[in-house]
């Protein structure tokens, strides 16, 4: 499996990127019956990790954040979020052509210091695959679902 397979053409369910088209900011940004997130919420946490996880492949040193709530950043304009996503996943995809290399410096977290580029690749696809379904089901209590180019509905 390539790293285009793991972000883009997922076979066990829609990717992220059609699971999150068509959102107006109301859509985007409405925690249905008490929902902890946001599908907005949903997409910066994910788009903050990507970023992270794109960096240290790239061998910029950022520290892992200290505590858990410094990963979900206040998302701001759905429009604005959105790309940061999709640009986001394009960096990844990207990244699939350096797949063997070590991450160096190594990430400071014990069970991620011997990641190579495909682990961290691996880990985000796993990371959105997560909170994509999260998204899902917020459209689905939206009503919301399947996206305007299709989705699996069963």
């Amino acid at each position: 499996m390539d790293a285009r397979e793991l972000f883009i053409d997922i076979f066990a369910h829609v990717s992220p990127g059609r699971a999150i088209e068509g959102l107006t900011q109301e859509q985007a940004t409405r925690r249905p019956n008490g929902a902890a997130h946001s599908i907005a919420d949903l997409v910066a946490h994910m788009t903050f990790w990507q970023s992270w996880f794109c960096d240290r492949c790239d061998g910029i040193a950022a520290p892992l954040v200290a505590h858990a709530p410094e990963g979900w950043p206040s998302p701001g304009p759905w429009a604005d979020v959105h790309a940061a996503f999709t640009r986001g996943v394009d960096r990844a995809v990207a990244l699939g052509s350096r797949a063997d290399q070590s991450i160096t410096p190594p990430i400071e977290f014990p069970p991620l210091a011997h990641y190579t580029v495909r682990d961290a690749l691996v880990h985000m696809a796993q990371h959105n695959s997560h909170h994509t379904g999260q998204v899902i089901m917020l459209r689905q209590m939206m009503a919301i679902w399947p996206p305007p180019s299709g989705g699996l509905t069963w």
